[in-house]
């Protein structure tokens, strides 16, 4: 093992003293590997068990409240405990608290798998998404520590592209495995199919992950925590059920009482540190520009990015009666985009981050416009529909890698798994925020008379109501083409020096 680190280190000399481009040495590619298996399970298990549900409900009972919390109770846990599971890294050590996670998560599928009611069902569910908010502000802190600043964007931009695959695929995989009955296993066979999985990625995280933690142990701010869970789930339980289900009066307060607790929560994050106590989200973070004007561009990415492909496989599947496997094949586009433009987006977009993310919220915008063109003519060939899904992957696979390179270099070693758990949870509210309020649009659009599927009196109701909800998702683009002009022209310097391998 101290030769391949000798190794590795060599080579980083190297290609610092050639000026080479950036090549990951083997150890990290093996780091890299599993941070980017877990981000794929994230996005699989997030999305698998939606096709899955008739099949659940047949068997299990529980009706409709039990199919909805099934999906929307791993969203809301994961939400609710991003930030506190990242600064629990900062506490315990990334490594760690990424292992409890990985062991967590594939005990929690084996929960489901075996489940016999459904409140064993949704319980398991919310567990799943409780390990993943352990898991994922580590996966970043990982690549903040351990990773030199010019490797972080290809780090983020394959583990962005692994979740992205993850939730493409998860209907298709969900289907396929419910349909394949494996071993008389029916629906089950989605999630058994993780305890073999994880075990192995358990093992191989013990092998090759490091151990990282600050060289100041904070403490954990128990007070602060309970306030963002509160707050994480005042907002999110209405965006999650809001868009689908008819905004309430009620939903609109639990959203006033989230925003004053997330100020609540800021005050109280200032006098702590202030008396300079451990918070759960240092007030240092939100005084850098770089930062600031990042978050808010990831958060209106992810808002744009995620309402556009619910919005587009709602309408395909929906509206145009296509199959799950063709719907599915035409989103992909999406993570294809990402695919063929990450290479130069990790390689020149952290120099250039204001350029870079101009150029992709400009690309989504045009993909968004692409978008309603084709629903205000009624177009619905493959073709074409597939081209403005990759149109709008590429704007992300240009954006995406450049703000996580940019929040990244804004980060302070011991900052890092607290600072990861903001980003994540910002991305994660961005989603909810987007399906939530362009969903509301969209669905507002159909005026609850979808007709029969597929037939033109459904196609065109659809087609009307993707093409005003689309409308929107460009709103959103171009804030962020505002936004980006708030980033820096060149690339900051990094606040700290990666830990050798």
């Amino acid at each position: 093992m101290a030769m391949v680190e000798g190794e590795d280190r060599q080579r980083e000399k190297v290609s610092e003293a050639g000026r080479e481009p950036v090549r990951l040495p083997r150890r990290r590619w093996a780091v890299l590997g599993v941070l980017g298996a877990a981000s794929f399970f994230d996005g699989l298990d997030a999305n698998i068990i939606a096709v899955a549900l008739p099949s659940i409900q047949r068997e299990l009972g529980g009706g409709f409240s039990m199919a909805q919390w099934a999906v929307a109770g791993y969203s809301l846990a994961t939400a609710v405990l991003l930030i506190t599971g990242g600064r629990l890294g900062d506490i315990y050590g990334t490594r760690r608290v990424f292992l409890i996670g990985i062991a967590g998560f594939t005990l929690s599928s084996g929960v489901v798998a075996a489940a016999t009611t459904p409140e064993l069902l949704v319980g398991g569910r919310v567990a799943q998404g409780a390990m993943v908010a352990l898991m994922l502000p580590q996966s970043m802190a990982v690549v903040k520590q351990q990773f030199r600043p010019e490797e972080w964007a290809i780090a983020s931009a394959i583990t962005g592209l692994a979740i992205s695959a993850g939730s493409i695929g998860g209907p298709v995989v969900g289907g396929f495995l419910t349909d394949l009955d494996l071993f008389g296993t029916g629906w089950r066979a989605i999630f058994w199919i993780n305890v073999p999985i994880g075990a192995v990625l358990l093992a191989c995280a013990i092998r090759v992950l490091p151990e990282g933690r600050a060289g100041h142990r904070p403490t954990l701010d128990l007070p602060g925590a309970l306030m963002v869970a509160f707050a994480s789930l005042a907002l999110m339980f209405p965006l999650v059920r809001g868009s689908e289900h008819g905004w309430a009066p009620w939903y609109f307060g639990l959203v006033a009482f989230s925003l004053l607790l997330w100020l609540g929560f800021a005050a109280y994050q200032r006098r702590r540190s202030a008396r300079g106590i451990d918070v759960l989200v240092p007030p240092a973070l939100f005084r850098r520009r770089a930062f600031t004007a990042g978050l808010t561009a990831a958060l209106l990415t992810f808002a744009g990015a995620t309402s556009f492909t619910f919005l587009l496989t709602y309408y395909l599947q929906f509206g145009l009666a296509w199959s799950s496997t063709r719907t599915a094949l035409a989103v992909a586009a999406v993570p294809l985009g990402i695919a063929l433009v990450f290479q130069v987006a990790w390689k020149y977009g952290p120099a250039r981050p204001r350029l870079f993310v101009t150029c992709g919220a400009s690309a989504m915008l045009a993909g968004a416009l692409g978008m309603a063109a084709l629903a205000a003519t009624g177009r619905t060939d493959f073709g074409f529909l597939a081209a403005v899904a990759f149109l709008l992957g590429a704007g992300t696979g240009l954006t995406s890698p450049v703000l996580t390179a940019v929040l990244l270099g804004s980060l302070a070693p011991r900052e890092a798994g607290a600072g990861a758990g903001v980003i994540y949870a910002s991305t994660q509210f961005g989603s909810a925020l987007g399906i939530g309020v362009i969903g509301a649009v969209f669905f507002g659009g159909l005026g609850g008379e979808a007709g029969g599927a597929g037939d033109g009196r459904t196609a065109a109701l659809y087609g009307d109501a993707l093409g005003t909800a689309v409308l929107c998702t460009a709103a959103v683009f171009a804030l962020v083409v505002l936004v980006a002009r708030a980033l820096p022209r060149q690339g900051a310097e990094p606040t700290g020096d990666p830990v050798p391998l």
